[in-house]
């Protein structure tokens, strides 16, 4: 099992700066968040699964598919408690409120898409340093970058672990799905342990190598910005500013939804 999660292809978006694959993932957000209609939403999420399409990105979301089944049926329902309409389907659901369900859904998975898109396809330290080019502080950064870093390696003790205990005879796959997971919560405090002892390691290394001791440093990537970065930065600028007037004109909500 691996735990790397970046893709090491070269498509055309692996080639773009990493400036432009953060604007991306905020135009991304801005085109996603600002309609309830689940209809207004799917031009966004086109682009969205083209993008993950050229990344070669599906390797990734395959290997998390689980949580999105979770998040897919766990989102549906709870928006539709928090929200009612007009016209009554059955049950709780409302017309209204599964429609704009949907389209809550849509905007939580396909944030998570492209944020696999932007982790798959850019390098940890290319990531800092698009972070620092766009202005955030280097600590900011690197804060950001190691919490990335740390995600595949306490998948890997997970899976490390759950490994030990089934050579040992634990059997982690019988049972009903509330069985299964009574038997992976004992598995978690081995996890943290172990996450926590390598923090601490982590920090004093830094400390060794007197990390922020002085403000200015140098890099050795140099990020560079090409035609394409630019036709696709002036492309999502464009959409976000579409995107903006018409939720001004009050196009994408649901007639008739009330939120509590």
């Amino acid at each position: 099992m691996t735990s790397e999660l970046y893709l090491d292809y070269d498509t055309v978006i692996h080639r773009l700066d990493a400036r432009t694959k953060l604007l991306i993932f905020v135009f991304s957000f801005i085109g996603l968040v600002l309609f309830e209609h689940p209809l207004w939403i799917l031009p966004v999420a086109a682009l969205i699964l083209l993008q993950t399409t050229l990344a070669r990105a599906w390797v990734n979301v395959w290997r998390i598919r689980a949580l999105l089944i979770v998040l897919t049926i766990s989102s549906v329902i709870m928006w539709n408690i928090f929200a009612s309409g007009e016209i009554h389907l059955f049950w709780f659901f409302d017309l209204e409120s599964l429609l704009y369900s949907l389209a809550r859904t849509m905007l939580i998975l396909l944030m998570i898409l492209c944020g696999v898109n932007l982790i798959s396809t850019t390098r940890n330290e290319e990531l800092v340093l698009g972070m620092i080019g766009l202005g955030l502080p280097y600590r900011v950064g690197f804060a950001i970058s190691t919490a990335l870093r740390l995600v595949p390696t306490i998948a890997s003790s997970i899976y490390t672990i759950s490994q030990a205990q089934r050579s040992r005879g634990l059997d982690l796959e019988g049972g009903s799905i509330l069985a299964r997971i009574k038997k992976y919560v004992p598995l978690l405090i081995p996890v943290f342990i172990s996450t926590i002892r390598n923090t601490n390691v982590f920090g004093m290394a830094l400390e060794s190598k007197g990390f922020g001791a002085r403000e200015d440093r140098t890099f050795y990537l140099k990020l560079e910005m090409r035609l394409p970065d630019y036709f696709v930065l002036a492309f999502g600028v464009i959409l976000s500013i579409v995107a903006i007037i018409l939720d001004l004109r009050g196009f994408g909500a649901i007639p008739g939804l009330t939120r509590f």
